[in-house]
């Protein structure tokens, strides 16, 4: 198996097979998830700014912060929580964290980029060189936080602990020991499933959302032979992850922690490895958007799967929920303790995941619904059709299915907040004119990297 360790966190708890993030989008997605508001709601779409410099912004509380009010948790932070380093530095009445701990990092790195991609940003890379795996940050940050809950055990325990842990892997660059690698030999690789022209179906405008990305196409990656070894290096490092929550979670069991201790694990958005022509994120397709959500630990029901739609944004509310907090009635998720106790509960709402404005996918048991901002859509029948092959929005047997789904779109839609940068994209309903970055897409501009 890929991940054993984390199949054994699932099998004592329960797995959400149908999560989805709030943004396909770091910083977004993070800011979301700790907030528990949605991106229209703070206007928080790029990689910048940190939502803590935003006029009208600033006091909004935390998951973190909301716990250490209402139930006088000691809160502590490792690796990657917000996007960067964001987090790590608030102060005063902004304080999040009484401990921060290492930061996240992609090191060591190879004296320079092992693959040649065509846009060179340095992340942007994979593959093996030799260096230790005591040196990679994601075992730092795992080391830190074991020693975290091995003092806690030991200490006297008056205040109890909320500790998030941020692994930096499996994103860019994918770097990997050469043992890792050997786990998922090329001879027995299985390639995510493609289809030729995929793209035929889906609007333009589905480009403008990764238009010019450092994260190269499927054609690079097939024309320079490299989609195998990227695929092998995601694995590995996938596999290398695993391992670290090996480390916490022997730690739960070996100090006795783990009987009082809630487990959540999740990530922020999801990512393509050649599906839909492209590599990365910013999409609005299941590859993007689904994310794994695992809940362990008291008052959650052990070994089971629950395909109700969740969603990033319901983590808040329901740690609120099972901590027997006062009720947070700012924050726009739902507490999932009814599927924690049993999965079949019924749930009303779909997931909803936005990028950059006015961009929204609606995902439910069955379908997925897609509105992009210049007003064209997509839908699919994700029982029968679970790649999104087969785009169904022009099907008049179906313009029922998309009036209901629409229902669903966010009725608040705030523009970028100022400063909004990195992966920005912007588009008037009025004039048609959208732009990238700043600059304007004209609608017979060649797609980058494909024509």
């Amino acid at each position: 198996t890929l991940t054993p360790n984390i199949d054994t966190l699932a099998g004592r708890g329960t797995v959400f097979t149908n999560a989805h993030c709030q943004s396909p989008l770091c910083n977004p997605s993070r800011t979301s998830l700790m907030t528990g508001r949605r991106p229209g709601s703070t206007g928080i779409y790029g990689l910048a700014p940190w939502f803590r410099t935003v006029p009208g912004l600033q006091d909004l509380v935390t998951l973190p912060q909301y716990l250490a009010r209402h139930g006088n948790y000691h809160t502590a932070m490792t690796g990657k929580i917000y996007h960067g380093g964001y987090g790590r530095q608030s102060r005063g009445e902004h304080v999040e964290w009484d401990e921060v701990g290492p930061g996240a990092s992609g090191k060591p790195f190879p004296p320079k980029k092992l693959v040649n991609t065509p846009q060179p940003h340095r992340l942007v890379d994979w593959g093996t060189f030799p260096h230790k795996d005591e040196d990679k940050g994601d075992h730092i940050v795992a080391s830190w936080a074991v020693d975290k809950l091995k003092s806690y055990a030991a200490s006297s325990q008056d205040k109890p602990l909320f500790l998030a842990t941020g692994f930096f892997l499996p994103h860019v660059p994918c770097y990997a020991t050469q043992k890792w690698m050997d786990l998922h030999p090329l001879d027995r690789l299985q390639l995510p499933a493609v289809q030729p022209n995929d793209r035929a179906d889906t609007p333009r405008f589905s480009w403008y959302l990764h238009w010019k990305l450092p994260e190269p196409r499927l054609k690079f990656l097939k024309d320079a032979d490299e989609w195998e070894n990227l695929t092998q290096a995601y694995l590995a490092c996938t596999t290398f992850v695993d391992a670290q929550v090996k480390r916490l979670s022997d730690t739960l069991r070996e100090t006795g922690l783990e009987k009082n201790t809630i487990v959540v694990l999740w990530s922020d958005h999801g990512w393509h490895i050649g599906e839909k022509e492209i590599t990365g994120k910013n999409t609005l397709w299941d590859d993007g958007t689904r994310v794994p959500l695992i809940f362990a630990g008291p008052g959650i029901t052990a070994g089971q799967v629950c395909t109700r739609p969740a969603e990033l944004l319901d983590l808040y509310p329901t740690l609120v929920d099972l901590l027997d907090l006062p009720e947070n009635k700012t924050l726009e998720g739902h507490s999932l303790v009814p599927q924690l106790k049993d999965a079949q509960a019924p749930r009303p709402w779909p997931a909803i995941t936005t990028h950059n404005h006015d961009n929204h996918g609606i995902r439910t048991e069955k379908w997925r619904y897609i509105r992009y901002a210049d007003g064209s859509e997509e839908l699919y029948d994700m029982e029968k059709d679970p790649h999104e092959w087969n785009n169904l929005a022009a099907s008049v047997s179906h313009e029922a299915k998309k009036r209901e789904l629409a229902k669903w779109l966010p009725n608040r839609n705030l523009k970028p907040v100022p400063k909004s940068a990195h992966r920005i994209l912007t588009h008037d309903p009025e004039t048609g004119k959208t732009t990238w970055q700043g600059e304007p897409i004209k609608p017979g501009d060649p797609i980058p990297e494909l024509q």
